[in-house]
């Protein structure tokens, strides 16, 4: 018996022709979002629309290209004071725990993947303009804090207290930022943790390379030293600045989806204390010493393994949401009961990766399944904007949910039809 095709009911015993695809992105009519009726789905975006997408795409690649800027001022800085030779051993040596970090986050991002561009703005905004204004800040703020503080204290303080207020403070404007520049697409924890932690791990690469090349120079060019700290930083905790700041990031992330600009700020406020208190948490242990590697046994690991299960919980929330909303439109015609697992299971999402690289046809179900995990996470969007407090902000914002899920469903279908051509075609052959 031949596989069946990932539109098959698995109750069904034998492959069956796949679902005839819509026409039409303005045939059918969607349940309106707060339940009080139906309404008409627009045709597909006006020019104004495609405009907007144009101006938000140039305003990015100016950003992008200051903050890379910066960024590479920044390390070109580091360059000088420490030496090059310095420089470049430390910065291999820090490139390890950031591909350790990096490459954890984008497997924690394939559920549904954030823009490339959207990505490298947050690592370089860590390694470049967090790094800038930290220094800055904390240049203003280490006065006040030492007032009527003893010399002695002086470590501890700037350690526990200056450096957690300081560093999660610009680390977090610069996922606010990106919740401006991206708040179409910024739409859950899972974003704003993916987002959060980027710009940490760009924040941490630049201060591994600092604090390497302190030790290495301390040393007299012994390699005892930078051992040790590469050890203590970059092996046991290359996610510690990644957890503090992916608080801040859960917490706004999970404002993004159920409310509007005023909850995210509210969220990012309260999201920093956390972020804060681990942060000063994990700095006091550095004054431990021989009880250090308790203190991390005890106290930090738990916390890691605490914050790999809620990354699962988290996954398989966004993977809930994706079922809920998918299957709301499968009474107004735009996807099968049988496509709604399919796209929103990892294991019918493998089926259909399965089923359709037969065909040479990987790539298109792969965008097929971008754009409707895309679709319902802006229906998830609209049904929180349509039980808002009503008023021109609100309707502006409820009309732009309207217009990207028009723009979307109308994707859908095109994506639908060549996927399908592409297998027809295969059977012919």
């Amino acid at each position: 018996m031949s596989e069946p095709t990932p539109w098959q009911s698995p109750a069904a015993g034998a492959p069956g022709a796949p679902p005839a695809p819509l026409s039409s992105p303005a045939a059918p009519a969607l349940d309106h979002p707060d339940g009080t009726g139906r309404w008409s789905q627009a045709a597909l975006p006006a020019a104004h629309g495609r405009r907007r997408g144009m101006s938000l795409k140039v305003t990015n690649i100016i950003l992008l290209c200051v903050l890379a800027l910066v960024m590479v001022g920044t390390l070109a800085f580091f360059a000088s004071s420490l030496g090059v030779n310095v420089f470049l051993i430390c910065g291999a040596l820090a490139l390890i725990p950031l591909c350790i970090c990096v490459a954890s986050l984008v497997w924690i991002d394939r559920w549904e993947p954030e823009p490339v561009p959207a990505l490298i703005v947050a690592f370089c905004w860590g390694a470049g303009m967090a790094v800038v204004t930290t220094l800055v800040l904390g240049s203003w703020v280490q006065p006040l804090l030492m007032n009527g503080n003893s010399p002695a204290n002086a470590d501890m303080v700037g350690a526990v207290i200056q450096a957690p207020l300081v560093e999660e403070i610009c680390k977090g404007a610069g996922l606010l930022l990106l919740f401006f520049l991206r708040r179409r697409t910024f739409d859950g924890p899972i974003d704003g943790l993916v987002y959060a932690g980027l710009i940490a791990a760009g924040f941490a690469f630049t201060e591994n390379i600092l604090y390497f090349g302190q030790a290495l120079q301390e040393a007299d060019g012994a390699a005892g030293g930078l051992v040790g700290i590469f050890i203590v930083r970059g092996m046991m905790s290359p996610f510690a600045h990644v957890m503090f700041t992916a608080m801040l990031g859960i917490c706004v992330g999970w404002a993004a989806r159920y409310g509007g600009t005023r909850l995210v700020l509210g969220a990012w406020v309260v999201g920093l204390l956390p972020a804060m208190l681990l942060h000063g948490l994990w700095n006091a242990t550095s004054f431990l010493g021989a009880n250090f590697f308790v203190m991390y046994v005890v106290l930090q690991v738990p916390l890691f393994i605490l914050f790999i299960v809620g990354i699962i919980l988290l996954r398989r929330s966004e993977a809930k949401l994706t079922r809920q909303r998918l299957g709301e439109y499968v009474a107004s015609g735009w996807f099968t009961p049988q496509e709604v697992p399919m796209l929103a299971t990892g294991a019918g999402r493998r089926r259909a990766l399965t089923w359709s690289k037969s065909f040479a046809a990987g790539p298109v179900m792969k965008e097929f399944i971008r754009l409707a995990t895309r679709l319902a996470f802006v229906r998830q969007r609209l049904i929180v904007d349509a039980k808002a407090a009503r008023g021109p902000s609100a309707a502006a914002r409820f009309a732009a949910g309207q217009e990207q899920e028009a723009e979307l469903l109308g994707e859908l279908v095109q994506v639908r039809h060549e996927l399908l051509a592409r297998h027809g075609a295969a059977l012919t052959r």
